[in-house]
């Protein structure tokens, strides 16, 4: 199997798996710090939101741990749209993740507000004029991605920051996909609340972020006090191991992440090149060309159907769109919302790299897509 999937999971670095390993043989409620075994299970999550504080350019207290980066974004999003009754009114970019557009919606049915909908150029970056039009007193939140899980887009998070921040709102970055791929300060300085997924950066499943400044904190409503755990936000036991392997995985990511972006810039300029060269007039890629995460290639194979051409390369594995939303038989919202009609979002392939893709990966991955696209569209002729 040729695994270029990346933003939709990446593999556990080894590091990383020998860390949780280790924390993994201690059984401890890290709440129980009466005894000095939950004494040591609490300081293993203490270093690892050092680590993530770190990672993020945030302080420690700001650091809140969760399941994931979607029950983060639940908790900010409908936790700020709770504690602010006055402004019950949500801004979002059309281009979110489904969690986030969830969230929202399910703020503003809480709120009794709306989800105001910002429009994408065919560029997939935000129309910032329009974002503007929709900001008002009666915004709470606005969110924006720092890079889009499908197109690889970056929005950049100063400007749409600015102008919440004029009206009084909150400003929510979805950090997932930037995390480890490129440099995070930008959106980290700017952001009021901000999630992240250790999944994505080579860290295990089952450990997220919700970092949120004690200005944010203050405005939250919790929705899981539980025991009062993660500063009352996110109650419940926390799951230790897989927090210690996301503090590791951040601290990893901040150190490579240049590397990384560097090695896969080549990878995926090769990956694109000898694609177009060897099915010229077949290949578009979708999104800005230049504003895009380097790793990722949102690629549209005209007159081959993309869950045809997956189904003829089963070695290779790739995404017609968000992994949260593959078995939802529609297009891609993410396309949709940058002017791709259903025929052309339907041929439309996500090509992501990491850190393990090696360069014999690339070019066996671009015969085995070349075979397959050109099977389907004889097929389809």
């Amino acid at each position: 199997m040729i695994y270029l999937d990346y933003n939709g999971s990446t593999p556990v670095d080894p590091r990383v798996a020998e860390q949780v390993e280790v924390i993994s043989a201690s059984y401890a409620n890290p709440s129980s710090t009466q005894h000095s075994v939950g004494r040591e299970a609490a300081e293993s999550i203490e270093e690892a939101r050092h680590r993530v504080a770190s990672f993020t350019m945030s302080r420690a207290r700001d650091v809140i741990f969760t399941s994931g980066a979607s029950e983060a974004a639940t908790i900010g999003i409908v936790g700020v749209m709770l504690g602010v009754p006055d402004r019950p009114n949500v801004v979002v970019g059309a281009t979110e993740h489904k969690a986030i557009l969830a969230a929202a919606e399910l703020g503003a049915r809480l709120s009794g507000g709306e989800v105001r909908s910002v429009r994408v150029l065919p560029s997939g970056e935000l129309d910032l004029n329009h974002l503007e039009s929709l900001v008002d007193e009666t915004v709470s939140l606005v969110a924006a991605m720092a890079a889009n899980n499908e197109t690889g887009v970056i929005h950049p998070s100063r400007p749409v920051g600015e102008i919440a921040a004029r009206s009084g709102a909150m400003f929510f970055v979805d950090a997932t996909q930037l995390a480890g791929k490129a440099p995070i300060g930008e959106a980290s300085s700017i952001a009021d609340l901000m999630v992240l997924s250790s999944h994505k950066i080579y860290g295990p499943k089952g450990a997220g972020a919700l970092i949120a400044d004690r200005h944010a904190q203050a405005r939250l409503v919790p929705l899981f006090p539980g025991g009062g755990q993660e500063r009352g936000l996110r109650g419940g036991t926390q799951n230790t191991s897989a927090i210690a392997g996301f503090g590791l995985a951040a601290e990893l990511a901040a150190k490579e992440v240049r590397a990384d972006e560097e090695r896969l810039t080549a990878l995926a300029s090769t990956l694109l090149e000898e694609l177009k060269a060897s099915l010229p007039g077949v290949v578009e890629l979708n999104g800005s060309k230049g504003n895009r995460l380097t790793n990722t290639l949102n690629l549209r194979f005209v007159g081959a159907d993309a869950d045809a051409v997956m189904a003829s390369m089963p070695d290779v594995a790739v995404s017609s769109g968000s992994a949260c939303q593959s078995a939802v038989p529609t297009q891609s919202h993410v396309l949709l919302a940058m002017g791709l009609s259903d025929l052309e979002a339907s041929e439309s392939l996500r090509i992501s790299l990491g850190r393990p893709t090696t360069e014999s990966e690339v070019s066996r991955a671009t015969e085995r897509i070349v075979e397959a696209v050109t099977r389907v569209r004889e097929l389809s002729a």
